[in-house]
């Protein structure tokens, strides 16, 4: 038994120290993006926001497969887990393109106006 407790409080200290170092890396990330640390440097918004959400992707990951013991479920509850929540991801990108598209042809129907008013 308590060779079990060492192994899994081994396990969870590795899970935090990694958490931890991800953590910092992001936080480095974003003060290097906006110029704090080199000054005059600004990185490219896409390539921040890319590296910050994927690095946000792993941790959550890990909480989820090892915090919340997901890693140790069978395959199918794990499917069924996962499943959603790639549906959920795909629907808040659709509705925010959808979203982008209505703000567009609203933007497109205003300048419409202006020019037919102005004839």
């Amino acid at each position: 038994m308590a060779h079990e407790y060492t192994f899994a409080k081994k396990i969870a200290l590795k899970t935090i120290v990694i958490l931890a170092i991800v953590t910092v890396i992001e936080v480095l990330i974003a003060l290097t993006g906006k110029g704090y640390i080199i000054e005059g440097y600004h990185a490219p918004k896409i390539l921040m926001n890319t590296l910050m959400i994927a690095m946000s992707l792993y941790k959550a990951y890990l909480i989820v497969f090892e915090f919340m013991h997901m890693k140790y479920e069978a395959k199918g509850l794990m499917l069924s887990v996962l499943l959603p929540v790639c549906l959920l991801i795909w629907a808040v990108i659709a509705f925010l393109y959808e979203g982008n598209a209505w703000k567009g042809n609203r933007q497109t129907v205003h300048d419409r106006s202006k020019t037919e008013l102005s004839k």
